[in-house]
């Protein structure tokens, strides 16, 4: 299996990937995240989600990602939307920021994919002090017989090497991300909290599949075209015969770490 590259699926993951929910942002508003005014560097942004519904509520947000096509779907999206996002194509383990730039640094359903020691350090630095870290999380959760448990089975049966991914054993695929917490607790930051909470999210079959099409598993992870079309077609089948209900409701968890620079020390 080639690296992971969410590039690969630009368009997919635009149109299909559910954006975190707005409860997300009212419950980090009450830990000071995501006010009006507050500069606030969005990690891994992808098409921002994240950084969108920040922008919205009036934080200043700069959007970094590595792939130059999912920051030219940022980009549009936000103008889409009368949003203002400035765009860095960068890694999160060099930031190219001086110490202290920012209020508030999140990133969302990426933490994984990083170096997270070098990358929790870059935060450390570039936060001001008494800045807030947010490692958010938006994941499907499979329970036996629902249609997550069988689109997974489906997703190993083309691709058996994503069922080893770091993200699926950091989870255990209960959507929580223990390891965060000690990510966090050995760059020195403090008052160190999470929160999580369950919602359904909608999706017609034909958004279930490009969902799906948009995931580590299938496109994202480099298989060939031919591939992809065949398991797309497995998937409609399976929605067809097992989960004909439509729109679906997918269970999903969110899941927040929430901690800070210290006011003093560097």
């Amino acid at each position: 299996m080639d690296a992971i590259d969410f590039g690969r699926t630009a368009a997919d993951y635009a149109r299909h990937r559910a954006g975190f929910p707005p409860e997300l942002f009212r419950r980090l508003q009450t830990f000071d995240v995501g006010q009006p005014g507050q500069r606030l560097l969005d990690l891994g942004t992808g098409t921002g989600a994240l950084a969108r519904g920040f922008a919205a509520r009036g934080a200043d947000v700069t959007a970094l990602d590595r792939a130059a096509p999912l920051l030219e779907v940022a980009r549009r999206l936000a103008q889409e939307e009368g949003l203002e996002l400035d765009a860095v194509r960068a890694v999160a383990e060099r930031l190219p920021f001086p110490a202290g730039r920012f209020d508030v640094v999140s990133a969302g359903q990426c933490w994984h994919w990083f170096d997270r020691a070098r990358a929790a350090d870059e935060v450390r630095r570039v936060l001001k002090p008494g800045g807030k870290v947010v490692l958010a999380h938006f994941d499907w959760i499979p329970l036996p017989g629902n249609v997550v448990e069988a689109t997974e089975q489906l997703i190993i049966r083309y691709n058996p090497p994503w069922a080893d991914l770091e993200v699926l054993k950091l989870s255990g695929s209960t959507g929580v991300y223990r390891d965060w917490l000690t990510d966090l607790a050995l760059a020195r930051f403090t008052d160190i909290e999470t929160f999580s909470f369950d919602v359904d999210a909608i999706y017609t079959h034909e958004a279930w599949r490009g969902r799906i099409r948009a995931s580590a598993g299938v496109a994202a992870a480099g298989l060939p075209p031919e591939t992809i079309a065949a398991f797309d077609a497995d998937l409609a089948q399976l929605l067809r015969e097992h989960f004909p209900e439509e729109p679906l409701r997918v269970h999903h968890r969110v899941f927040a770490v929430i901690a800070q620079k210290p006011l003093l020390g560097k």
